[in-house]
């Protein structure tokens, strides 16, 4: 079974694939628009897919992979779990992490200075 959660309010996409119940999708969509929704980053849009394999003997039979665009950037994140508000917890982390890491990419205050034959270390 294959359904998607088509929203408006995000460029995100929610789908799933498996047993997945209601309550975990509408779990996700919360936790994932709080993530990409955040005041200060990029444009995000993407993908987010949430598995639930049907074998009972899995260890972790849910599975949450994100494949998201933040500005410029790339971002993947992966989570397997043994439930599936767990996945998306874990998944939720991961892509706080990530995408703040995106959208400050070439931010970085620390820089070094240039080195002397290129005009760094000058002294006025």
């Amino acid at each position: 079974m294959t359904s998607d959660t088509p929203r408006t309010t995000s460029a995100v996409r929610l789908r799933s694939d498996g047993p997945v119940d209601r309550e975990t999708l509408d779990y996700a969509r919360t936790k994932i628009d709080a993530v990409v929704g955040r005041p200060g980053l990029p444009a995000v849009t993407g993908e987010v897919r949430i598995v639930r394999a049907g074998a009972g003997h899995a260890e972790h039979p849910w599975l949450a992979t994100a494949d998201l665009r933040v500005g410029g950037r790339h971002v993947v994140v992966v989570a397997e779990e043994a439930t599936g508000r767990e996945v998306v917890d874990v998944l939720r982390d991961r892509l706080d992490r990530q995408t703040d890491r995106a959208a400050h990419a070439g931010h970085d205050t620390h820089r070094t200075p240039p080195p002397p034959w290129r005009g760094g270390g000058r002294s006025a």
